[in-house]
């Protein structure tokens, strides 16, 4: 008897230890695929406006300011206090500008390689809520190939940071129902969070809450949690607490209200739009894999008394209802449920996969990448007689083999037509990325870099720089080293009360601000840099 039982209990940790080397081989597998993926090409475009722009200039900001100062810790943009978010990442990539300088490579890599990093992690979280290693896979690669995800993951921007740190601390969550200790992971989690990303940290943080109150509520009355909480909280409060002491009330009005909690009720610089605005963002660029989102939504409904599913549920509706209300509307809000998303379509997928052959599929999914198939084509060959656009043809070229390959397959009920759908999207992506399209935002404006490079040539450090062109645009201000304000309808009377200032017009407001005192200072394209100092 004691012999038998040795023998199993042998066995039983032979297994254990083959069971985490696949699992070992499954990580390495997936962050190399990603980093790939997120890396390829990163410092080949300029940075787009709004969040990269102004990143990159705290960072720099930042690596700029003399040794022994307190510039880590108060930031700021363009010379003024920067309150908008806490500056973990800033500090990060002023670090890589002090071992690779300043430049679009530096600027993007560590929050590239952090969102690569959730690739792995995500992998590992369904490992702990999922019996079966190919249903984490599969939420893995689903993950991995989402377009917004690995769009907005290779941006300098904050929010891939901030969902690898929210996927680290469910994790610890999960976890800390068998071991305690984890509990600590989760406030270290969550303070970085907060230090990332400011207010999210509270959203993400009430997710958690939420799905251990439905899960396993005992954790809720246990110390430790309360202590892994206090210990996170910690250097986020006293981040919080220097800025109120060094700026006082301003920093309260302007940093905590003006530029955080009133996205809630008042949209920032017009960024609005319906309720339905993040559904739509869901819909329209999660494809191929939304094909599959009735029947997941559905196997997570049925199984909402298991464990993965009240996470899925408590994740996907809570935190998508709470970025519904707000007023503000952006794009990259929706980042954070693109993993619980992920983690629906993994046991539907699994199920498709374990499947006897050959299976009948639903003929929605076989006339769907058939149509995207059709259209891909259309595009290449539309594409095809532009000598500029062949990187774009190739792409469309691989999307439209891809889903041509999976809509036979699926037709022939054929479980392989999932596994051709994940090699070709993941080539389309490397394509995507590799060519000068993944960064769509810069044909929407002027091409920053030579008009930069005319303003920094053309004016003096400290110039007063106005603009006729009809928004702010804080790549300008990074690559010109100039803050350069967009005063459309005001330039008549700045004309004539800001004396030795620079003023970067196009053709029209050149035409209507014609003045015998005007300087051409000098000229790129269609936006001429003149000046009224007669000096």
């Amino acid at each position: 008897m004691q012999e038998g039982s040795f023998t199993w209990g042998r066995l039983e940790k032979q297994y254990r230890t083959a069971d985490k080397r696949v699992d070992g081989v499954w990580v390495v597998v997936l962050l190399l695929a990603a980093v790939l993926l997120f890396t390829i090409n990163l410092g080949e475009l300029a940075l787009r406006d709004w969040d990269e722009g102004t990143v990159a200039q705290v960072a720099r900001e930042i690596w700029e300011a003399q040794a022994g100062s307190w510039h880590w810790l108060y930031p700021t943009l363009g010379g003024e206090p920067y309150y908008n978010k806490p500056p973990l990442m800033h500090l990060l990539i002023a670090w890589t500008y002090s071992l690779g300088g300043v430049n679009e490579w530096t600027t993007r890599l560590p929050g590239a390689i952090l969102t690569a990093i959730s690739v792995p992690l995500l992998y590992c979280l369904g490992r702990e809520i999922f019996r079966q290693r190919s249903t984490a896979v599969y939420s893995a690669l689903v993950y991995l190939t989402m377009l917004p995800v690995v769009r907005h993951g290779r941006l300098a921007m904050l929010d891939g940071a901030s969902v690898s740190f929210f996927i680290i601390m469910m994790i610890c969550v999960l976890r800390s129902r068998r071991n305690l200790r984890y509990c600590l992971g989760i406030g270290i989690s969550l303070g970085l969070i907060c230090l990332t990303k400011g207010m999210l940290g509270l959203l993400l943080g009430a997710i958690a809450l939420v799905f251990l109150f439905w899960d396993t509520p005992r954790l809720l009355t246990s110390w430790y949690l309360f202590f892994g909480i206090l210990i996170g909280s910690a250097p986020v409060a006293f981040w919080y607490g220097a800025q109120w002491l060094h700026y006082g009330y301003t920093f309260t009005d302007t940093g905590l209200v003006g530029q955080s909690l009133s996205r809630i009720w008042k949209p920032v610089e017009n960024h609005s739009g319906p309720p339905w605005y993040y559904f739509l963002e869901i819909l329209k660029y999660i494809w191929p894999w939304l094909l599959f989102l009735p029947q997941s939504l559905w196997l997570t409904w049925e199984n909402r008394n298991l464990g993965w599913a009240k996470l899925v549920l408590v994740w996907s509706s809570l935190y998508l209802v709470a970025i519904s209300l707000m007023s503000t509307k952006l794009p990259w809000y929706v980042f954070p449920i693109y993993p619980s998303l992920a983690l629906t379509f993994g046991p539907q997928l699994a199920k498709i996969d374990d499947s006897p052959l050959p299976s009948s599929y639903p003929r929605f999914w076989v006339a769907s990448l058939a149509i995207i198939a059709v259209v891909a084509i259309a595009g290449s060959f539309y594409f095809g007689g532009t000598a500029h656009k062949s990187d774009l043809q190739l792409i469309l070229a691989a999307v439209a083999v891809t889903m041509a390959i999976a809509a036979i397959l699926a037709e022939r009920g054929d479980g392989q037509f999932l596994k051709v759908l994940f090699w070709g999207t993941y080539i389309s992506l490397l394509l995507l990325m590799k060519s000068s399209y993944w960064v769509w935002e810069l044909g929407e404006a002027y091409p920053v870099k030579p008009v930069a490079d005319m303003i920094q040539r053309g004016t003096e450090a400290n110039a007063k720089i106005y603009t006729s062109f009809a928004y702010h645009r804080p790549s300008l201000d990074f690559y010109s080293h100039r803050t350069v304000i967009s005063s459309s309808t005001q330039l008549q009377d700045l004309w004539q009360h800001e004396k030795q200032s620079y003023f970067l017009l196009d053709r029209s407001a050149l035409k209507n601000l014609q003045h015998k005192s005007m300087k051409l200072v000098d000229q790129v394209s269609d936006w001429i840099l003149v000046t009224n100092n007669t000096k």
